[in-house]
């Protein structure tokens, strides 16, 4: 079969408390696949309920004909990581790489693929730094 270029996948939700508009998605999508020298294909556009992925699902039927899949941020994965790694496995199995436009990051295998769960691991550690400094900041042990 023969692939063809690089699908962006946009949204209009927030991730991690992150919003940007989906023009501006799109504009970083088409600079991460030029400087890649990539053929960029118009992006997917992910309905806005949370933990919807209806569209990246038609992403990943579209995977055979695909040389891979840019998301304009990894964030945009699932928050479960057995569903992320189920929707990360299902691209690479399909021979389909996996991008992340903001974070200039990218998994052609399933070992490549853990690099970005540590990635993703570290995004979580630091959404939840200032609650965890809080919870230390009350206790009177920590005062001591």
């Amino acid at each position: 079969m023969d692939r063809h270029g690089y699908r962006g996948y946009i949204g209009s939700r927030a991730y991690f408390g992150q919003r940007a508009p989906q023009h501006v998605q799109n504009l970083v999508i088409r600079d991460y696949c030029q400087r890649n020298g990539f053929t960029y294909l118009l992006s997917a556009t992910e309905y806005a309920m949370e933990d919807c992925f209806m569209i990246l699902e038609d992403v990943i039927n579209e995977a055979l004909k695909l040389e891979g899949v840019v998301f304009y941020t990894l964030n945009m994965l699932p928050r479960d990581k057995a569903r992320r790694y189920e929707i990360c496995s299902a691209f690479l199995d399909a021979g389909c790489t996996i991008h992340g436009a903001v974070e200039n990051a990218c998994a052609k295998s399933l070992e490549e693929y853990e690099n970005l769960e540590n990635l993703w691991s570290v995004r979580r550690l630091s959404e939840q730094a200032d609650t965890i400094i809080q919870q230390l900041a009350a206790t009177p042990e920590f005062l001591s």
